[in-house]
């Protein structure tokens, strides 16, 4: 497969049968002249959409053609145009929503335990939300679809498809059930129903990227369920590539893009990363994203190892909106200038987060998860998110997150990369299988009778801290040292508020100045918090926990790849470049802020001056410094493995070259 462009639009058009002359304004030339002067290198376009309507003349469905769609040809012109201009044009269509489906073939909806139609939306009626059953005689009904686009379209004129909505939710409908009794499933327990769901998508992807694959050579295929996490592993081989949706003014937020691509990127495809310029969600019209906003998206996806893909939604009328576009090619415009450095780059990490999702059945992006992202994002390490997988010895160290209790094999997997000079860090659930003795050496007692207590910051834990209390928002596991050596006590309060009828003031009650049971041990290179601490930092976004945990890396990582002395909102990422066999380093300096009700955005980009940085990279001999855009030299030091240089300016983006 060629490569992904780096330039994508990912152009919506559920457009309904209740607006008439659809397209009546396309022009093909002026459409992809505006996706040029964008820099716009590719673009997903509609073969069908949410309400059910095809935009292209069909042979097989031709009554299926939208109703009001004036030119019947509208995604051959739009795919005719943009190949003259050397854009791709990969096909969008929709899988398990379709409105039209879903009112006239209502025996083909996934079912509930009840028999109720399963929204995976939490919208009033009317919608198309509504999720179709895969197993029923809809699976053909697709399939033959498929066919319909390549023989209607051409298959010379087909660059790949993107077939969105491919949810695995919990099923009951006749038809799964037939399919799991088949498989000696109880199809009357919940967690054996969802684990069929994934086996049934599995088994559909696989179907449809065969039937692709021998209708049309080289096309590129992706399936989108809104998310990539580890039940990815096993479909793999349909895909060509992964794209990341998310929006995150859009409900993904900011925190779940750098938490699912840090796992994404090691699945070993191309990545395009998926934003929108959209204020909020899809289908938000005439709204325009902050300027500012959009390009932190692009260029952390940049950052992070992927290819750029902006959402879009053609008007019905069929004209690109003017200013979208011109928004769009401010920030693509430098997306051009800086991609001849990324074509061939590998993100580096130095620490292994493992994910709560591949355990405990948890899925997306965990409390925990987020908490410790956010904490080693603002502290500057690199650091990829990783499940049993991938190979614990690519990282010195692995940090395991509140609630991921695990099992033998992770018990077994994490003392043999210990052994091998591996380094860990756990806490509050961590690797807690019920043992006399436990992985960091400790007799865990069982949850603490306290919903707050203290810890108390010494000079090696909470070095830069006021040596007195400091309140934990949430209770802690109790433990007793055995093998291990206490690093950090725990303060007990007087007593838990509302402990026969007592209480003390707004919230918890005070230091009762007692030391309590462990709060942080160690025991072999292996760290252990009592607390949840990851959670609290997501929960409250407490500084103190943030600087133990900093302090507990230290302590037994002692070096680091990026360190500066500037503000916790730069994000740092180091990237190899495989070509020219020196290092990339990204600087992004944007703040995220709630000025409203509903959604995070970003406006203004506020710029840093005279920041100094240290790199410490082993066996690399350095001939130069100097940012992507300039020939200038700038200067620096280097004593054994550490490098030191200055930045002069931080504004918004910036990417040091370094050979």
């Amino acid at each position: 497969m060629e490569k992904l462009n780096f330039r994508q639009i990912h152009l919506d058009f559920h457009t309904s049968e209740y607006i008439n002359d659809i397209g009546a304004d396309f022009n093909s030339n002026k459409f992809a002249q505006t996706l040029d002067e964008a820099c716009v290198n590719s673009i997903t376009c509609f073969a069908r959409c949410h309400h059910g309507w095809l935009y292209y003349p069909s042979r097989n469905k031709p009554d299926m053609i939208h109703p009001n769609l004036k030119n019947k040809n509208l995604l051959i012109e739009q795919i005719k145009a943009c190949h003259e201009l050397n854009i791709k044009v990969p096909i969008y269509t929709t899988v398990q929503w379709d409105g039209y489906i879903s009112e006239n073939y209502p025996q083909w909806l996934s079912k509930d335990i009840n028999g109720n139609p399963i929204c995976t939306q939490n919208v009033d009626k009317p919608h198309f939300y509504n999720t179709i059953c895969l197993n029923s005689p809809y699976r053909e009904y697709f399939k033959e679809h498929i066919i319909d686009i390549i023989e209607s379209v051409g298959y010379e004129n087909i660059d790949g498809f993107f077939m969105d909505i491919l949810f695995a939710v919990d099923c009951s409908c006749d038809y799964c059930k037939e399919k799991m009794k088949g498989l000696n499933i109880d199809i009357n327990i919940k967690e054996e129903r969802l684990a069929y769901s994934n086996i049934m998508l599995n088994e559909f992807r696989k179907e449809v990227t065969d039937l692709i694959n021998s209708k049309v050579k080289d096309a590129t295929i992706f399936y989108n369920s809104s998310h990539i996490g580890p039940r990815f592993w096993d479909s793999l081989g349909a895909f060509t590539h992964l794209e990341l949706e998310s929006l995150p003014s859009g409900g993904w937020g900011y925190d779940h893009f750098p938490t699912t691509v840090r796992f994404a990127r090691l699945l070993g495809k191309e990545i395009l990363g998926m934003t929108g310029k959209f204020h909020t969600y899809w289908g938000d019209f005439h709204s325009l994203k902050n300027q500012a906003a959009l390009e932190f998206e692009c260029f952390n996806m940049l950052a992070q190892g992927c290819k750029c893909s902006i959402g879009d939604q053609l008007h019905p009328n069929g004209n690109l909106s003017k200013s979208a576009y011109e928004l769009i090619g401010k920030v693509y415009k430098s997306v051009k200038e800086k991609e001849k450095y990324l074509s061939n780059v590998k993100v580096i990490s130095e620490i292994g987060l493992l994910t709560p999702e591949g355990f405990n059945n948890e899925k997306g992006t965990s409390q925990a998860l987020i908490g410790a992202v956010r904490m080693l994002q603002e502290l500057s390490y690199q650091f990829d998110i990783i499940d049993m997988n991938i190979d614990f010895n690519n990282y010195k160290l692995i940090i395991i997150p509140d609630t991921i209790k695990g099992n033998l094999k992770l018990k077994e997997r994490l003392e043999a990369y210990v052994e091998n000079g591996g380094k860990v860090i756990g806490s509050y659930e961590s690797l807690d299988l019920n043992e006399e003795i436990d992985f960091f050496g400790n007799k865990r007692l069982g949850k603490s009778k306290y919903d707050r207590d203290f810890i108390m910051p010494n000079d090696k834990i909470g070095k830069s801290l006021p040596k007195e209390e400091f309140v934990m928002y949430l209770s802690k596991i109790d433990t007793k040292c055995v093998n291990s050596d206490i690093l950090l006590d725990t303060i007990n309060p007087y007593f838990n508020r509302g402990e026969d009828g007592k209480f003390c003031s707004h919230q918890h009650t005070p230091s009762s100045k007692k030391i309590g049971n462990p709060a942080a041990t160690l025991h072999k290179n292996k760290i252990y918090f009592a607390h949840p601490i990851f959670s609290i930092y997501r929960k409250n976004a407490a500084r103190w926990c943030k600087e133990i945990i900093k302090d507990a890396i230290d302590l037994l990582m002692g070096s680091k790849l990026v360190s500066h002395n500037g503000p916790s909102t730069i994000l740092t990422t180091l990237q190899y470049d495989l070509d020219n066999n020196g290092y990339v380093l990204h600087l992004l300096h944007y703040i995220t802020e709630k000025r409203s009700q509903d959604i995070y955005t970003i406006e203004d980009i506020i710029p840093l001056f005279n920041i100094e940085f240290t790199l410490e990279i082993e066996n690399f001999n350095i001939s130069s410094i100097r940012k992507y855009q300039s020939d200038e030299s700038i200067s620096f030091t280097k004593d054994n493995n550490k490098i030191k240089f200055k930045i002069d300016k931080i504004y918004g983006h910036e990417m040091i070259i370094i050979r």
